[in-house]
Formats: structure tokens, C-alpha cells, sequence
């Protein structure tokens, strides 16, 4: 089994969707970033890179392609799945948000099923967790979001 751990954080906006986990969330700003800006795809993408020793996502995708301008985060996750296909499985994820503003607990189930569906796994190995830094920090001042994965992968045996 190999574990990688991701981090992603983005800015609020006015002007722009709020999508986390590939689900729009109805808010009044949303994130900014050079793709949809889905902080917790991006760090699920991270931790599975991290796991499978493949690097980070600005490696394999990166801000600078205009390819990936305001790309859906899920293809990306789809493509980073594709990175791995063969070589290794999804064993579990376990994942936290972190936004003062707006109340994600509502959203976890269908970010969980949207995520369990992408990657192709069950729903009891997805895990979402959502947290405030009660009025701490840029997430505290709502001025962005920020997210967190660990992921753990299990290396298909390939026989010689």
C-alpha cells in the first residue's frame, strides 16, 4: 500500500462558480483559478500523484496550458486516473475541507457519491470532512477555501 497526502487552496471570487468535490455549490462567490478552481479535486489529484510517486498536478497539468483554461477538475481527475490505470487502485480517500463560508456539511454525501462515481470506487472509501478555522486565517476571514486528501493506493501485483 503507498499513502500521498495533497493540499490545494484558492482564492473567493465574486463572479465565479463554487464547485468542490465536481458539485456546484450555491454561494456568492465562488473560486478563482486558472481551471474551475476545485480545491478538493485538485487535492485529491495531488494525494493520488503523491502516492503513486508521479509528482503534483502542476507537473501533468499545468497552469501555464491554456488547454486547461477553466477546464471541469473531474477531467483532470479522470486523466490522473488514467496515470495510474493498471499499476494501482484506489483503496480509500479521506478528505477535509476547510471554509468559513458556506456551510459545506450539506454537500458532503453528494460530493462523496460524485467522487466515488469519478474514481470509480465505492462510497464507503470516500471520506469528506468539512471545517472552519472559526474566523482564523484567510479561510477564517472568508477570503478563500482551501482542502486536504490523503489517499491510499494499492499496487496491482503484475505477474512476470
Amino acid at each position: 500500500m503507498r499513502v500521498g497526502i495533497g493540499y490545494d487552496v484558492h482564492k473567493l471570487e465574486a463572479g465565479r462558480k463554487l464547485i468542490l468535490g465536481g458539485v456546484q455549490i450555491p454561494y456568492v462567490k465562488g473560486l478563482l483559478g486558472h481551471s474551475d478552481a476545485d480545491v478538493l479535486i485538485h487535492a485529491v489529484i495531488d494525494g493520488i500523484l503523491g502516492a503513486a510517486g508521479l509528482g503534483d498536478i502542476g507537473t501533468h497539468f499545468p497552469d501555464s496550458e491554456w488547454i486547461y483554461k477553466d477546464i471541469d477538475s473531474t477531467v483532470l481527475l479522470k486523466k490522473t486516473m488514467d496515470l495510474i490505470k493498471g499499476k494501482f487502485s484506489i483503496n480509500n480517500i479521506d478528505c477535509i475541507v476547510v471554509a468559513q463560508e458556506p456551510k459545506i456539511s450539506p454537500y458532503k454525501d453528494a460530493i462523496a457519491r460524485n467522487l466515488s462515481k469519478v474514481l470509480n470506487i465505492g462510497i464507503d472509501r470516500v471520506n469528506i470532512k468539512a471545517k472552519t478555522e472559526e474566523g482564523l486565517g484567510f479561510t477564517g476571514r472568508k477570503e478563500g477555501i482551501s482542502a486536504y486528501a490523503i489517499v491510499s493506493l494499492i499496487e496491482k501485483c503484475i505477474d512476470s
